[in-house]
């Protein structure tokens, strides 16, 4: 590991909750798909499959901001415990309603019950913030973050399908339930790293999104959403038409792995200047990355064709986590993280849809224009708010990107 990834760990306690957060992160990955393999194996009604995974990831998104809320003014412990517990019952209904054969309402019940489930990548920020904010280490810890998400998406998705085919169908969203529980009772018993609570009557009220700068990133990662949602569905669909199916989930992972490569370099850079700007320029480089998918012809060529697209997606991340940092009032910043996540997944669920719509009326090379037209809405959602950015919340201060060129100058 590089060393100013080594040295964000000489931060007592950072390596527990670090190591607590990837366990906690992994069903983020896991457990959707998980439910789809399952549902398909016990009742091979691939619709019903694709309706319950869709219940979670929506409910995620309508509880996810809620339970973030509840954290910034109650602490993690406090509110974290029993949201994974809802979500843990929840899971358990949900494995016992599929073996059994139970009704499908109580499969949804269970779903939306599941969507409790906490945002661990932000409440893993979260901390780090609260260690370096203001310091270069934080742009570097925001980094690291964004190669663990990488990571579990390329792994997660592999072991929750392939412990439920070679073992048994509800092994994928069992495991996934036991990293949950795991990582989050073991998180939450690390006292020392925890942010300090924001109480309501102490700090104010309202939601994180009352910010403008956080509406403009909310906004721009719903179109965002739709591209990571919309590549995963019409990636599939290519590689059926190829008649090798069974390699999209390689070539998914090489999608992934540029994400992962770009964001360790990433992490080992500084940089003076607007963070907005260099975000800007990410979100165009996701969405020009979107058209050589359009010429694809072969697997080969889509596999190289996402490797490069993956590349700007996690230093536009990262620089997102910054500007989260300028834009959201530091009691709210958890919440502001989640609406982000939220952004994502609700744009994931319109482009999956989108692009199985596409693909059943033109074809799986048609259906790349989804995520093409996706990334042209992110860009112009992002020009039109850059203003918005421009614009700090007000006594926000030490955000990493003015410490840095702050340090540049002096040392220049």
């Amino acid at each position: 590991m590089p060393s100013p990834y080594r040295a964000l760990f000489a931060a007592p306690g950072s390596k527990g909750f670090s190591a607590a957060g990837f366990l906690g992160r992994i069903p983020v990955s896991m457990m959707g798909i998980g439910v789809i393999t399952m549902i398909s194996q016990l009742t091979g009604r691939y619709g019903l499959a694709g309706a319950l995974s869709a219940t979670v990831a929506l409910s995620a998104a309508v509880a996810g901001p809620q339970v973030s809320r509840l954290v910034d003014q109650y602490g993690q412990r406090r509110a974290l415990r029993p949201a994974t517990l809802i979500s843990l019952t929840a899971a358990t209904l949900l494995l016992c309603a599929a073996h059994y054969g139970w009704p499908d309402w109580v499969l949804f019940v269970a779903c939306v019950g599941i969507g409790c489930v906490p945002s661990v990548g932000a409440m893993i920020r979260a901390r780090w913030a609260a260690l370096y904010r203001g310091t270069p280490q934080l742009h570097t810890a925001y980094s690291f973050e964004s190669v663990v998400d990488e990571v579990c998406f390329i792994f997660g998705p592999i072991i929750s399908i392939g412990l439920s085919t070679a073992w048994f169908p509800e092994a994928g969203p069992l495991l996934a339930a036991c990293f949950l529980a795991v990582g989050v009772f073991w998180l939450t018993a690390q006292r020392a790293t925890e942010p300090e609570p924001h109480p309501r009557e102490r700090k104010g009220g309202g939601s994180a999104m009352r910010a403008p700068g956080l509406q403009v990133l909310v906004a721009t990662f719903v179109a965002t959403g739709a591209i990571f949602g919309a590549v995963d569905v019409v990636t599939v669909a290519f590689a059926d038409e190829q008649g090798h199916k069974a390699a999209a989930s390689i070539v998914l992972a090489v999608y992934a792995a540029g994400s992962c490569v770009a964001g360790m370099v990433f992490g080992l850079l500084h940089f003076a200047g607007a963070p907005e700007r260099r975000w800007l320029l990410g979100v165009c480089a996701m969405a020009v990355s979107m058209i050589p998918l359009l010429l694809v012809g072969n697997l080969p060529f889509l596999a190289v064709a996402l490797f490069v697209a993956g590349l700007s997606i996690a230093p536009t991340m990262i620089t997102t986590m910054s500007l989260i940092e300028e834009h959201v009032p530091r009691a709210q910043l958890t919440e502001g993280m989640t609406w982000v996540s939220t952004g994502l997944t609700a744009g994931v669920a319109l482009g999956s849809s989108a692009g199985g719509w596409v693909i059943d009326a033109a074809g799986a090379r048609a259906g790349y224009g989804v995520p093409a037209v996706a990334g042209a809405v992110a860009v112009a959602v992002g020009f039109l708010g850059f203003r918005r950015l421009k614009r700090p919340a007000p006594g926000r201060g030490g955000s990493v990107e003015q410490h840095s060129e702050r340090k540049e100058r002096h040392v220049a």
